[in-house]
């Protein structure tokens, strides 16, 4: 994913869009995963736990970086730590492609026609800066 800079209205997208996709966080959460092991099915082998759980942790997670978007430094620690957990769990750069792909398809699942070129854009935006300050992490580790 190529590095966006975020902008104030690629926040105001992805708070406005992940408000409408809480409400359905265990679909969402079951349909993103189902994705994602259909794009890679060697993914599947690094969750060992109750994937609904999994699900949980997951919306949680994105709940927690989305609502503190405004103010990114103080979650870049955190996305960091992430990073290196997730390089431990056996998480190589490419499947972070992968889950992008995967988020965005299940964005489009879930918010239908309010999933637009602009909404779509800001969560490629905002996707980049995580997953990069993820994968900087892993790659220091």
């Amino acid at each position: 994913m190529s590095a966006t800079p975020v902008t104030p209205q690629h926040i105001i997208a992805v708070k406005t869009s992940w408000a409408k996709v809480t409400p359905i966080a265990e679909e969402a959460a079951a349909l993103f995963y189902a994705r994602l092991f259909e794009l890679d099915p060697v993914l599947k082998g690094l969750f060992v736990s109750d994937m609904k759980e999994q699900g949980r942790k997951l919306m949680g997670m994105i709940g927690i970086a989305v609502n503190s978007l405004d103010r990114i430094d103080e979650i870049v620690p955190a996305v960091q730590a992430l990073g290196i957990r997730h390089k431990a769990y056996g998480v190589k750069p490419k499947d972070y492609d992968t889950v992008a792909a995967a988020l965005l398809w299940t964005l489009d699942q879930g918010l239908g026609e309010e999933f637009t070129t602009e909404v779509e854009a800001a969560w490629v935006a905002v996707y980049g800066l995580l997953a990069g300050a993820m994968q900087d992490a892993s790659a220091a580790a």
